[in-house]
C-alpha cells in the first residue's frame, strides 16, 4: 500500500515561492529597457553600455559565496528579512541617479543585496519543503525565477511602448519589491539549531566545489541569455527595424517556460534530473541557432518558444544536481554556486556581447552566443554528466 505523499504547495511554500517571483521581476522589469535608457538619457556608447550593464555581476558574484556560507551560519529568516529590506530599497537609487557615474554606482553596487537575496530566499524555500517532494519542488520553485525573467521584460516593453517613462517602471520595480519583501516577512520557519563550524573556513564554504564542471556550464548558459535578453530591443529596433514585437518575444518565452514545467514535473518527481537537463540544453541550442539563422518572424518567434521550453528544463534540473552534490549543512553555499555561475555568464555575456556589438555589430554578438551555447552543451555530455553520477549524494 502507497504511503500518502507530503504536501507539496504547503503556505510557506508558497509565499517563498511568490515572493521569489517578485524579487525577480522587480529586477528584469528594467532589463530590456536599460540600453535603451542609458543611450537617450546618457548617450552612452554600446561598450559603455556593456560596462555599465555588467558591472552588477561582479558584486553579484563576490556576494554570493558569502550569502551562502551566511545563511548556513545564521538564523535564515533575520538574513533573508534584512538582505530583502537592502535589495527594495535600491530601487529607489535608479530615480535619483542624474547622472551617467551615479546610475553605474548604483546598478552595480544593486547586486550586492540582489546576490544576498536570491540565496537567501531558494535557501528558506528548500527548508519549508518536505523532504520527499524536494526534487519536485526545486522544479517548479525555479520555475518562478524563469517566468519573472521573462515575463517581466515583457511587460516593460508593452508599458514603454505606450508610455514611453522609464520613471515609470523604476517606480513599479520600487513596490512589486517591497510587495516581495511583504509576503516574505509573514513566512515561517521552524527553529533550527546553528552548528557551529569549528574547521578552518575553506573554499566550500563559499563555492561547492563538487560542482565544478556543472558551474563551468551553467557560466555558458548565462552568457547566452545574457546576451540575447539585454540586446533584444535595441536590435530589434536599430537593425531589424521592428517597432514592436519584442514584448511578444519574451511572452512566448514564459509560454515556453510553463509548458516545459508541465512536461518537466514528472520526470523531476521521479528522478529523472539529468534527462531533464539534457533535453533542456538539446532544445535550447536550437533556439538560440535559429534566432541568427532566420532573420524573419518563424525564426524570431519560433526561438523564443525553444529557449523558454530549453531553460524550463535545464534550470530546475541543474539546481537539483548541485543540491544532490551538496552535504544538508551546504545548502545555502549549493544555491550560491549555481547563481554565481548563471550571474558571472550574465555578466560576461552583457560586457562582451557591448564589446562585440560596438566593434563588429550586433551580429558578431549573438553568432558568438551560439557558440558558447554548443561548447556548453559538449562540455556536460562529455564530462559534467558523468561527473555528477559519481559524486551525487543522493
Amino acid at each position: 500500500m502507497n504511503e500518502p505523499k507530503e504536501k507539496l504547495w504547503n503556505s510557506n511554500y508558497l509565499k517563498v515561492m511568490t515572493a521569489n517571483f517578485l524579487l525577480f521581476f522587480a529586477f528584469y522589469l528594467l532589463t530590456p529597457l536599460l540600453p535603451l535608457y542609458l543611450s537617450e538619457r546618457f548617450s552612452a556608447t554600446k561598450d559603455v553600455i556593456g560596462l555599465v550593464l555588467s558591472g552588477y555581476t561582479v558584486t553579484t558574484m563576490l556576494m554570493r559565496p558569502f550569502s551562502g556560507y551566511v545563511v548556513d551560519s545564521f538564523p535564515r529568516k533575520q538574513v533573508l528579512m534584512v538582505c530583502f529590506f537592502v535589495f527594495f530599497i535600491f530601487f529607489a537609487g535608479y530615480l535619483a541617479a542624474g547622472t551617467l557615474l551615479l546610475f553605474a554606482i548604483v546598478r552595480t553596487l544593486h547586486g550586492a543585496p540582489y546576490g544576498a537575496v536570491t540565496v537567501a530566499n531558494s535557501t528558506v524555500a528548500i527548508d519549508v519543503l518536505p523532504s520527499s517532494r524536494r526534487t519536485e519542488g526545486i522544479g517548479y520553485y525555479g520555475l518562478s525565477n524563469n517566468l519573472a525573467m521573462a515575463l517581466a521584460p515583457s511587460v516593460a516593453l508593452y508599458i514603454y511602448h505606450y508610455v514611453q517613462n522609464f520613471d515609470l517602471l523604476f517606480v513599479m520595480s520600487l513596490v512589486i519589491a517591497g510587495i516581495g519583501l511583504v509576503v516574505d516577512a509573514t513566512v515561517k520557519l521552524n527553529p533550527r539549531a546553528i552548528v557551529k563550524n569549528k574547521q578552518k573556513v575553506s573554499l566550500d564554504r563559499f563555492f561547492l566545489t563538487p560542482g565544478w564542471i556543472l558551474a563551468i556550464c551553467m557560466t555558458g548558459f548565462g552568457f547566452c541569455f545574457g546576451v540575447l535578453s539585454n540586446y533584444l530591443a535595441i536590435y530589434s529596433k536599430e537593425i531589424l527595424h521592428r517597432t514592436g514585437g519584442t514584448g511578444t518575444w519574451f511572452m512566448l518565452i514564459s509560454i515556453g517556460l510553463m509548458l516545459s514545467r508541465l512536461q518537466g514535473a514528472k520526470a523531476l518527481r521521479h528522478g529523472k534530473i539529468v534527462q531533464n537537463a539534457s533535453g533542456g540544453m538539446c532544445i535550447s541550442v536550437v533556439g538560440y541557432t535559429l534566432f541568427v539563422v532566420c532573420p524573419n518572424d518563424i525564426g524570431y518567434f519560433g526561438s523564443a518558444i525553444l529557449i523558454g521550453l530549453g531553460n524550463g528544463h535545464m534550470w530546475p534540473a541543474f539546481q537539483n544536481m548541485f543540491i544532490n552534490l551538496a552535504r544538508n549543512d551546504q545548502r545555502g553555499t549549493a544555491n550560491s554556486s549555481v547563481l554565481i555561475s548563471w550571474d558571472i555568464g550574465m555578466g560576461l555575456g552583457v560586457l562582451i556581447g557591448g564589446i562585440l556589438a560596438n566593434a563588429f555589430g550586433y551580429l558578431s554578438a549573438f553568432w558568438t552566443m551560439v557558440i558558447v551555447n554548443v561548447a556548453s552543451v559538449a562540455t556536460f555530455f562529455a564530462f559534467a554528466r558523468s561527473h555528477y553520477n559519481r559524486h551525487k549524494l543522493r
